[in-house]
């Protein structure tokens, strides 16, 4: 499944550890079975860092979430690509309960 990350540092983070986070950045390796597929620093002080990955493994989300929550706040979506949705869309609208016909 694929996911959506978007990291912003701490506001309680001081300079010199938010510097320090982007050199451990440097060398830091995605966990294994995590397949990173885009990341992104935009230039915003609403995010530091939106990345998209995919895992077949709630481990592996576990692991980014607790290298990273000392100097990030971190929230983690389940997210689709937009042909994915499209396609599976109308199937899933039409399952709806709240569509259906009331008896």
């Amino acid at each position: 499944m694929d996911y959506v990350a978007l990291l912003k540092f701490r506001s309680s983070v001081p300079a010199a550890e938010r510097d320090g986070a982007l050199m451990r950045r440097a060398a830091w390796q995605y966990p294994k079975g995590v397949r990173m597929i885009a990341e992104y620093w935009p230039m915003s002080s609403a995010v530091t860092v939106v990345t998209i990955f995919s895992t077949d493994s709630f481990e592996q989300i576990m692991e980014l979430e607790l290298e990273w929550s000392d100097v990030f706040d971190i929230d983690i979506h389940p997210a689709v690509a937009a042909d994915e949705g499209l396609r599976i869309g109308p199937d899933v609208v039409g399952r709806l309960a709240r569509l259906q016909p009331q008896t």
